[in-house]
Parts: C-alpha cells; structure tokens; sequence
C-alpha cells in the first residue's frame, strides 16, 4: 500500500513537470515587464505576461520554461497599461471605401485605442462590430449607437417609441440622442428605453435642458452638453435657443456657483460625462486652421476632408467669423472647472475626443484630449482610470476589459515610461496588443506610412 501510494505521488509530479512543458505553440510571453495596474496606480514590476487565444493566461514575477516559449515580446524596462477606449468615437458609414474604413479603424489602434464606442450607428456598424469580436477584422472592439435620435427623427411621441423599440430590437448598444427633440417626444424615448432595456447618451436637446437629462438618468453627456446653459440665473430671463456652440452665447452670464448643484446631480443620477475637450481646443478656439494643419497627423487623412475642416474652421473662428476671443478665454475657464468638478465630486469621467471630427485625427486626437484634461486638473490616473476601467465599468464589461488581469481580453499597450508618472508616455509605444493580435511599432509604422500615402493619392 505505502509503495502505491509513493508511486502515485512521483507519478503526479511527473504529470505535472510534463504539463509545464506543454507550451501552447500559439501562446505568446510579454517577459520582464512592468505592469500598470490603473486601479490602484501601483507599478508591478518585472512580470511575465502569457497571452494564448486573445486571453491573459498568467500573470506571474517568475515562470517555468520561459525559454521554451516560442512567441516572446521582449519587456524588459517598458510598462504594460490596458488598451485605451475612445468613447465618442465616429466609425466610416458605408458610402466609405472599404479600405478608408480599415485604415480608420488602424488609425486608432495605432495609438493603443482598443476600445471604441460609436457615435452614430448604421446597420453596417452592427456586421463590423461582430467581424471585430470574432478576429475577422483588425479592429477595436466596437459599441455603436443608434441611428441618430434628433428632431427631425423622432418630432413626436409615437415615433420616439417607434424608434426606440426597433433600434433595441436591431441589437444596438445604446441610443444617441441629437438636439431638437421636442419634451414630450424626449420624455416618451426615457420612458420606453426603460422598458426595452437599452441606454442613451449624447446631446441634451435645448426642450430638455441639463437638469431634467440628469433627472432622466441618460448613461452619459457627452461634450459636458447643457451644463453651462445650467449656470445662466432664472431671472436672466434668456431664450434657451440663444445659447450658441454648446452655451458659448450664455458665458458671460455663467454663475459659477451653480457647478455644485449640477455635479451632485450627475452624481445622484450616476450619468457619465465625455469631455471631448479636444473639440473646443481645436475647432472652437483662436487657433489658425493653418497652424492645425501643419500638425504631423494630419497626413493621414484625405485631402477632400482637410479642405472641408480647414473651411468649417475658418468659418467658426477665423477672421470675419465674429469670434471673440476673450470670450472664448472664460468659457473655457468654465468647461475647465466644470471638468475638474465632474471628476471630483460626480459619477466620473470617459475618454472621448469626437474623432475624426474638425482636426481630430483617430486614434492621435486622444492625445490632445488628454492634455485637456491635464489643463482642467485632472491626475494622470485619474485620466488613465478614463480611458480603461471606467468605460468597462460603463459597459458593464469591467471582466472583459479596462485591467491587465488574468482572464481578461489582452488587450495591453506597451509604452516606454510610465504613464502616472508622465501621461504623455501614451505617445511612445512600443506595440499594441488587441485581443491577442500583436502590432509591433515595426507593424505600425510601416501601415501607417501606407495610410499616408494613400492619403497624398486621394
């Protein structure tokens, strides 16, 4: 009995030794490095990552037969961060050439966005959204909304229920609201996107204004919409339509004492804020279309639609235009503290630039949303949390994605430094891994070399 017993034993350690050996031939070692954990802000240093069928296998400081490892991304000195989501994203509609649509999608895992969420769906958006999960495009995982709810789609109340139960039924993330949708027809899409299940977000149309789309729980307000019209006093007596480019007419009688108030209401009302700040620093600011065109991303995206930026441009702020630039100075000191509250005392803050909008190139604009952020106060933590855990949170999908964790997607970016120490780190990558597919800056930069030149020819 003592010998079986002893023979089993060695028989296990055997089985167990030969199981270490089994490498998966598809696995791939991520060795020596460190390790962001953006919850925490802690750095785990010197770690072996293993990534086999899109999935983090193992996260570990040491590990058996690493040299048999037949895929090894070399770590040592770098640091591993979550994949990035851009959350008021803009994917090609269908009129789009096939490859245009691939080379936007690039354009934003090229910088480490491996999560996007779509700001105006199309049907098409439904088949590219399944070809991404299943590898069968090279893509970031994609929410998309609706069609556009707005108010020449939806004027009255039976057509917003209308609306609403097919685009659920169709198998839309969430619904985008559009301004112009009349109260009753607003409060009628409330009431039956309750019952269907399915969230909103977007724009606060001027009929509703910001404390009754608090009230009515949208998921999140993008472009921190309606917040400023919130600050004007009752007894100014304004039109509310008069409000000009997101309140921009109302600035100079913003009571600033009222942030409080709305904050605790997004609070209250768990309502997400997209800052998309990049947009009101670049297209909405007393910065020459010239001196944005010169900027090195710009070569990515076609001469047609430079020509069409540079135009809109020119004609919000340029000369002639009426902008006032003093003006523009205090309404952006007031998105800036209402940023920096929303952070502080809200429900939270998702990473989102409104890309490729008015010189917002995918994928690098995220870069320039980020600085916003730094503007308003916001920690380089607080801005990672942003753009990873909080729009797994959102989703609901904080197991799928948003940490390096064992059992989640691999969706990990490689970057030189540190990022909470220097956000701009996010700038210098090494590679982007989405969902097990390894983009070497060698890959990156040789398929954007190609977008570029596509671009010059188009």
């Amino acid at each position: 009995m003592y010998k079986s017993v002893l023979f089993l034993i060695a028989m296990t350690f055997v089985s167990c030794n030969q199981a270490q050996d089994q490498i998966s031939p598809s696995a791939t070692l991520i060795s020596n490095v460190n390790v962001v954990d953006v919850r925490t802000g802690n750095i785990i240093e010197d770690q072996q990552i293993v990534i086999d069928s899109g999935k983090i296998k193992s996260i570990s400081e040491m590990l058996p037969n690493a040299d048999k490892y037949t895929r090894v991304i070399e770590g040592k000195g770098n640091y591993a961060i979550p994949g990035l989501a851009e959350m008021h994203a803009h994917i090609p509609s269908p009129d789009t050439s096939k490859k245009r649509i691939e080379e936007t999608l690039f354009l934003y895992l090229s910088n480490g966005v491996t999560t996007i969420r779509g700001m105006l769906g199309h049907p098409s958006h439904l088949e590219m959204r399944e070809k991404a999960l299943k590898g069968e495009l090279l893509s970031p995982r994609i929410f998309t909304s609706s069609p556009s709810l707005n108010g020449n789609t939806v004027p009255t109340p039976q057509e917003a229920r209308k609306k609403v139960t097919a685009y659920k039924n169709d198998g839309y993330d969430f619904l985008k609201i559009h301004p112009g949708i009349p109260l009753d027809a607003f409060d009628e899409m409330v009431k039956t996107a309750r019952e269907v299940e399915i969230t909103f977000s977007g724009h606060v149309p001027v009929a509703v204004g910001i404390r009754h789309a608090l009230e009515s729980k949208y998921a999140s307000i993008d472009h921190v919409d309606g917040f400023l019209e919130g600050l004007v006093p009752d007894d100014e007596n304004v039109n509310p339509s008069d409000n000009g480019f997101f309140g921009f007419a109302f600035t100079n009688l913003a009571n600033t004492d009222k942030i409080p108030e709305l904050v605790r209401l997004a609070n209250e009302n768990k309502v997400w804020v997209v800052p998309t700040q990049s947009l009101f620093e670049r297209w909405f600011a007393p910065i020459s279309s010239e001196e944005l065109l010169a900027q090195p991303e710009m070569k990515y995206m076609p001469a047609s639609t430079l020509t069409a930026w540079r135009s809109r441009k020119d004609q919000t702020t340029g000369a002639g235009s009426g902008f006032d630039k003093t003006q523009y100075e205090t309404f952006d000191a007031i998105r800036l503290q209402l940023i920096k509250s929303l952070q502080q005392n809200g429900h939270g803050m998702l990473l989102g630039s409104d890309a490729p909008q008015l010189f917002n190139v995918p994928g690098f604009s995220i870069h320039h949303e980020i600085s916003g952020m730094l503007r308003a106060g916001l920690t380089p933590r607080e801005i990672l949390q942003s753009g990873t855990i909080n729009p797994a949170l959102f989703f609901g999908q904080e197991d799928q994605f948003g940490e390096i964790k064992v059992g989640m997607d691999a969706d990990i970016v490689l970057v030189n430094a540190n990022p909470l120490e220097d956000i701009s780190a996010l700038k210098d990558i090494i590679g982007v891994m989405v969902r097990g597919h390894w983009l070497s800056k060698a890959n990156i930069d040789e398929k954007l070399d190609e977008i570029a030149a596509n671009a010059a020819n188009n």
